[in-house]
């Protein structure tokens, strides 16, 4: 694709993250970080794209006419598909603004858009299909300190089901399978690590005697800093600035294809977002939420610092998954 049908995809994905107009002032300012994280490219200036969606100065009817490849379009879909579904459910606003799309196109896969809806909506408790684990029983796995400095953690600790050492390895293991699901170049995988990582917490929360619905993992993401579409949109905007997202074509049963770059961010998100949830439900849900974001950030810092470490292996459980794969570990069964 060329730069002005680059500009035109982003365009199309900032509109439909406010396409329902209900925004909190939080991922408002999630995505606008976003915007300014990927400026690097000055010709399609992200930035400025986003400031004229913000202040509504372009429309579809302004920017479908730029995407003059077949590719660009389905892409463009695609894309505004999974900004829509990322945190789980589509608005009325939203379902409107995606069938204003549909019509302006004039091609759209409908599968497309129930395979994305499958994925957001995957039940929490599903039963679990086989993950792939890097780090197998008995292996060491890092632990942050950061978690264990939080005060009143120890006293009000509440038991587990699963030892220490096995907790951090299953944080380890999800860290790394969202990290090289950041690999793939297929929307559909993008889209699958905010239900991963959401099912990580479930499970978390389940093992400190904690049964938890999608509403208190979501207010726990927002309380840690991470926005669900602002994070779709971080990870979808470095494939396709780096040139990658939708280089294989064949929609759910797609090829893994060329290599993504990683840029560490689902790795350090997946370690650090499991590790602060850990000491969270096995203090009581007693931190407060600057402790949690301080939290969440250091850790943060430890799993960017770790993410070279384990590069080799998530380079390598790419290379063994596809989207049929991921949609099955997603959806259970």
């Amino acid at each position: 694709m060329n730069t002005e049908e680059i500009r035109a995809v982003l365009t199309i994905c900032l509109l439909a993250a406010y396409a329902d107009g209900d925004k909190h002032d939080r991922e408002r300012e999630q995505i606008r970080q976003v915007a300014q994280g990927l400026a690097q490219d000055r010709q399609v200036n992200l930035p400025g794209l986003y400031q004229e969606v913000l202040m509504r100065r372009i429309q579809l009817a302004d920017v479908v006419p730029r995407l003059s490849s077949s590719e660009a379009r389905q892409l463009a879909y695609e894309m505004a598909v999974c900004v829509c579904e990322a945190d789980g459910q589509t608005s009325a606003a939203e379902q409107a603004f995606l069938a204003r799309l549909r019509e302006a196109l004039g091609q759209a896969p409908a599968e497309f858009a129930a395979q994305a809806d499958a994925l957001a909506t995957a039940p929490l408790g599903a039963p679990s299909a086989a993950l792939p684990e890097a780090a197998a029983a008995g292996q060491a796995a890092p632990h942050p300190a950061a978690v264990d400095a939080l005060p009143g953690t120890a006293a009000q600790r509440r038991p587990g089901t699963l030892p220490a050492a096995e907790m951090d390895r299953k944080i380890l293991n999800a860290a790394i399978l969202n990290g090289a699901i950041e690999l793939l170049p297929e929307n559909l995988s993008t889209l699958a690590i905010i239900p991963l990582q959401m099912r990580l917490v479930y499970q978390i929360g389940q093992s400190h005697g904690y049964e938890l619905d999608s509403g208190h993992i979501k207010d726990l993401l927002a309380t840690l800093g991470v926005g669900l579409t602002s994070q779709y949109l971080e990870q979808a905007g470095r494939k396709l600035l780096g040139g990658l997202l939708g280089k294989v074509g064949g929609g759910l049963l797609g090829g893994l294809g060329r290599q993504a770059v990683s840029s560490g961010m689902s790795f350090a998100a997946t370690y650090a977002l499991g590790h602060v949830a850990n000491q969270y439900y096995a203090g009581g849900r007693t931190l407060g939420t600057q402790m949690l974001r301080d939290a969440y950030q250091h850790v943060m810092a430890d799993g960017r610092q770790l993410q070279a470490q384990y590069l080799p292996q998530m380079q390598e459980m790419a290379r063994g998954l596809n989207t049929a794969r991921i949609v099955q570990m997603v959806r259970g069964g």
